[in-house]
């Protein structure tokens, strides 16, 4: 992998972890029309600019790094749960399912459901604004709505957003909520994904690794503060109809 294949895939990674439009999508897409084969060595490249991702979230949050916010954390920690469970007891299908179509497919579903829901909640007044309002209950129900994330192509983002949605959170909160529940997410998987892929390191080029990892820093940090602000005027109309299009496309490429 050359420099600049590592800065686009760091970008597109940065970019569309936090987004509710799903990275791996993105990733399949920017692989082929880069050329990029899926060895080993390259797969150890997308564990390192998913940890960039993850470093992200604790740099834009890090006043909620503190004692004062253990109740949000517990919260984190509960939404966690049932993904972390049915990820690990079905690892081996969940792989399985892994298509090109399956993804396309599940893009074209999740803006669907993005766009009924805003229509059904156009004028909704949500009554959790912010994270550390929202109840156990409310954090568990956002984890079972993960869940569906394990589909690939569903976005893990987008299952909690939208899990976050329809038990009460504001479309910032949900967004913020989806952000620290990455964390337990990302980690896991991605301590999983280093743990088999850790030898692959050895002889790999380490300035495109260093490269590719503060590009995807950089892009995430600035992508989170951007929807943030974006959400504060906007809906997710506009992120549901992009689904359905960039599933289409997908479509095309593949049939």
């Amino acid at each position: 992998m050359d420099i600049l294949q590592a800065i686009i895939l760091g970008l597109i990674e940065g970019a569309t972890e936090f987004l509710p439009i799903s990275s791996t999508g993105h990733m399949i897409v920017a692989s082929q029309w880069l050329g990029i084969s899926q060895n080993e060595e390259n797969k150890a490249f997308e564990v390192i600019i998913q940890l960039a991702a993850i470093l992200a979230v604790v740099a834009n949050y890090r006043e909620k790094f503190t004692l004062a916010h253990l109740e949000l954390w517990k919260k984190v920690v509960l939404a966690f749960i049932p993904v972390g469970v049915v990820g690990l007891l079905l690892h081996k299908q969940i792989k399985a399912m892994f298509t090109v179509e399956t993804v396309a497919i599940m893009f074209i579903v999740g803006g669907i459901i993005f766009l009924v829901v805003e229509y059904l909640h156009r004028d909704k007044v949500y009554p959790v604004q912010r994270v550390e309002d929202m109840s156990y209950r409310q954090a568990l129900w956002i984890g079972i709505a993960q869940v569906f994330a394990l589909i690939p192509g569903t976005s893990r983002a987008g299952a909690s957003i939208i899990g976050a949605l329809l038990v009460g959170l504001s479309r910032k909160a949900s967004a913020e909520f989806s952000f620290l529940l990455a964390l337990p997410v990302m980690m896991a998987a991605s301590g999983f994904d280093l743990l088999k892929h850790y030898q692959d390191f050895i002889g790999a080029d380490f300035t495109a690794l260093l490269t590719g990892f503060v590009v995807a820093f950089v892009s995430a940090w600035l992508v989170m503060r951007l929807f943030i602000t974006f959400l504060e005027r906007f809906t997710f109309v506009a992120f549901g109809v992009y689904r359905i299009l960039f599933g289409c496309l997908l479509l095309w490429v593949v049939l």
